[in-house]
């Protein structure tokens, strides 16, 4: 499904209302500013009646305003690229803080509701059982699995991450099946991270994937954690599917520590001691 409510909005213009138009014709021109609106706020500067918004929102298929808003913010989704395209030139900072925070919530939302409970509780078991936890990534993704082992060497457990394909393909054939591999992609179609799961797999190693769906790292995976950003990698500089896979990251981290209970909260408690010295009162 498209995310982007603007086309439909314009091919609708035309059979609407005077007074329906007047919303249509506010949220087309100013999509950010009006998903960030109260449903007071933009019938006051549409001029028109609360219930004719409510109105407007259930004759496009819509429970009501809030999901209006949420479909627009996606409309605006689109990365951030080096020169974004749902920015003017000489748009303002908040006109700037507003589009990313409203992209970056927007999608965080639809990743979140798309999360399979059932993957995740599959993930999190082999996480909290297995005897080494490894985590790859490619350029970007290395950052996120560099911030995963981050994260999960504070319980205690045996973590490492590696970004460079070739320490990834000679430590994927070291892996087995008592052991778990989280590969990261927005892609899901790296061919050194796929050839380096392909070793895992072989070696009976579970494979847990965070990436969008229908890709060729999904097909290889179990469970396959769902991340599908609508974000174009190859021209814009990748943020928003950055933020979601370090969500999820993070989940599955709180899971592994709410799974090891008392052990989890004796580590982390001897972790955070380590550091009392190193800030300044």
């Amino acid at each position: 499904m498209n995310t982007s409510i603007l086309p439909e909005l314009r091919a609708r213009l035309p059979g609407l209302s005077r007074a329906a138009a007047r919303v249509a014709r506010l949220a087309i021109a100013h999509p950010g500013d009006v998903a960030r609106m109260t449903i007071g706020e933009i019938a006051r500067a549409a001029e028109v009646s609360e219930p004719t918004v409510i109105r407007f929102c259930r004759a496009l298929g819509l429970a009501g305003w809030p999901d209006l808003k949420v479909r627009l913010a996606a409309s605006l989704m689109s990365g951030v690229p080096y020169v974004h395209s749902a920015l003017r030139p000489d748009e303002s900072v908040a006109g700037l803080t507003g589009k990313v925070f409203d992209n970056a919530v927007s999608a965080l939302v639809r990743v979140r509701d798309a999360l399979d409970p059932a993957a995740v509780e599959s993930a999190i078991g082999l996480l909290a059982r297995a005897r080494r936890i490894e985590f790859y990534g490619v350029g970007n993704s290395g950052i996120v699995a560099a911030d995963a082992q981050h994260k999960f060497f504070r319980f205690d457990l045996a973590v490492a991450a590696y970004s460079d394909s070739h320490v990834q393909a000679m430590a994927a054939a070291l892996l087995g099946p008592a052991d778990a591999l989280v590969a990261i992609s927005h892609s899901g179609r790296s061919r050194e991270l796929l050839e380096a799961v392909g070793l895992a797999r072989a070696n009976g190693c579970p494979v847990i994937a965070i990436t969008a769906s229908g890709t060729p790292l999904a097909e290889l995976a179990a469970p396959h954690l769902r991340a599908d950003i609508q974000e174009d990698t190859a021209l814009y500089s990748p943020m928003i599917s950055r933020l979601a896979h370090l969500a999820i990251i993070d989940v599955l981290a709180l899971g592994v520590a709410l799974r090891r209970g008392d052990q989890a909260s004796r580590v982390l408690e001897k972790t955070k001691k380590s550091l009392i010295g190193k800030r300044r009162p």
